[in-house]
Order: C-alpha cells, then sequence, then structure tokens
C-alpha cells in the first residue's frame, strides 16, 4: 500500500456546549506512526511514575493525576513537606491548575485505611472549602471547620488523634479576610449559643494594639488585624492546653502554622511558624 496514501482521523480537541466537537485533519501513515508512538511512551511515563494520565477529552497531554497517600508517603514526609504541599496545593487552585482526580477511584482506594499528612483547622465560612482551595483530594487532610476557627476541647482532642495516632505532621490553623464571626464578635453579638463561642474571640480583640483605631467592623483593617490575632491566639492554645501535641512540637515530630485566607484573591498568606 502506498505510504503516502492519505487518511482521515477523527481528533476531539474541545467542548463546544455539551457535545464535544470534531475536527478532521490528514494524517499520512508516518505521521500517524509517530503520533501513536508519543501516546504511548507518554502513557508509559505516567504508569513509570506511579502516577496515570489524563486521557479524557480536552485534557492537555502529559497531565497527571494525583496519587492518594499512603503509609509509606505518610511516613516519609516531614512537616515542612507538608506546609509546602500545603502552599503548593493553594499555588495551584489559585492558578486554575488543580490536580487532576478520579475521586470515586480515591474513595476506593481510602477506604480500607486512611494517612493524611496533616490537620486544617479553619472557619465554617462557605467560601473558604478547604480541600478546594488547598486543592487535596480524599483522604490527604484532616478537616476541621467552626465559625471564627475558634478552638475547644474536642477540636484539641481530634487534633490530637491526627497526629499522635493517624500520624498527620502538621497543624494549620487558617482564617481568612472579612470573617462574620470576628465581626460578631466586634460588635457584642449575642444568639442564643453562638454568644459562648464568640466570647472565645473576645481575647483576640483585645491583643490589638490601641493605636488601631477605630475599633468597629468599620474599619476593614481592624478586622484583618483581629483576625491574624485570633489565629495567633489559638496556636498558643494549642500548644498550652495539649501537652502530648506541646511534646510532638518541641520534638519536631510536628509543626504548628497559622494563615489567612483571601476571599476576593483565594490566596493563603501563611504566617510564622515558630508560634512559640
Amino acid at each position: 500500500m502506498n505510504p503516502n496514501r492519505q487518511r482521515s482521523a477523527m481528533i476531539h480537541c474541545g467542548i463546544n456546549g455539551n457535545h464535544f466537537k470534531p475536527m478532521k485533519t490528514k494524517l499520512n501513515y508516518s505521521e500517524l506512526f509517530v503520533v501513536l508512538i508519543a501516546a504511548l511512551l507518554a502513557v508509559t511515563g505516567c504508569k513509570s511514575s506511579n502516577q496515570s494520565c489524563c486521557m479524557m477529552p480536552g485534557c492537555m497531554a502529559g497531565t497527571v493525576a494525583a496519587a492518594v497517600q499512603t503509609k509509606e508517603s505518610q511516613t516519609a514526609m516531614t512537616p515542612q513537606q507538608a506546609l509546602a504541599e500545603l502552599k503548593a496545593g493553594n499555588e495551584r487552585f489559585v492558578a486554575g491548575k488543580p490536580l487532576v482526580r478520579d475521586l470515586p477511584e480515591e474513595v476506593k482506594a481510602t477506604a480500607a485505611g486512611q494517612y493524611p499528612f496533616a490537620v486544617v483547622l479553619s472557619c465554617l465560612d462557605s467560601r473558604q472549602p478547604i480541600e478546594i482551595v488547598l486543592d487535596q483530594g480524599v483522604g490527604d487532610i484532616f478537616s476541621a471547620r467552626v465559625a471564627g476557627n475558634v478552638l475547644d476541647d474536642d477540636i484539641l482532642g481530634s487534633m490530637e488523634f491526627a497526629c499522635k495516632v493517624s500520624g498527620a505532621k502538621l497543624i494549620a490553623v487558617i482564617g481568612h479576610s472579612n470573617c462574620g464571626a470576628i465581626k460578631g464578635a466586634v460588635d457584642n453579638v449575642e444568639l442564643g449559643n453562638l454568644t459562648g463561642l464568640l466570647a472565645k474571640i473576645k481575647p483576640a480583640i483585645d491583643a490589638v494594639p490601641a493605636g488601631v483605631q477605630p475599633r468597629t467592623t468599620k474599619n476593614d483593617a481592624f478586622v484583618q488585624v483581629v483576625s491574624e490575632e485570633n489565629v495567633k491566639l489559638v496556636m498558643r492554645q494549642i500548644r498550652e492546653r495539649s501537652p502530648i501535641l506541646r511534646e510532638m512540637l518541641d520534638q519536631g515530630q510536628i509543626e504548628l502554622v497559622g494563615g489567612r485566607y483571601d476571599l476576593a484573591t483565594g490566596t493563603i498568606e501563611f504566617y510564622d511558624r515558630a508560634a512559640k
């Protein structure tokens, strides 16, 4: 058969509405052979790195899928690497380049056990879905959420379980901009059980220097400083109220960090890691 003979190939290259729009192109046998070899090498390369290629229509060539956490990967990870992964995940989220995930497969892969590398305490706010903004999948992090990212004995006990029993290497306390709980505490809101929750934030208000004026929710700068002080307050409370976690911190087995999520940009600013 003549090797220069032209044949038509159908390539799905994009999405048009709810349908993939086919595009015809002419490939001779030599070009088609090169394309097939390239595809084979790409798939082989993904498998050799213990990751899988994105083979869905519209995916970019070479895109790799995230792997679930295992006992081996958790054990090998240091607290510093855990923090680096949270930072990298947020950078991927902000850039709009999250890792490709097969969530049903992650569910199956983690059904028999979990090996998260971090525990994150964040606010209840619906605009701060922590796994999404950190680009983490099923089984990657423990997540505790409560209005104002405040601390109580139940959350503290959960952190002890996450680190001492389950092997997490990092505790991250992440507040956010324009926090309603912070504003409620500043405005002395009283409403059922919420009253007691907001009282936990009051020491953070007192910690803001007197020079920051006016001390009202109309002053956005004041609200943001209170939010940061509240995160640092919770970090101190974790050390002070949990001998288990304090010992792990002192021995370098885990690390404690704070951060602030910006609702407008999606970025997380991480604070000083010392928190002592």
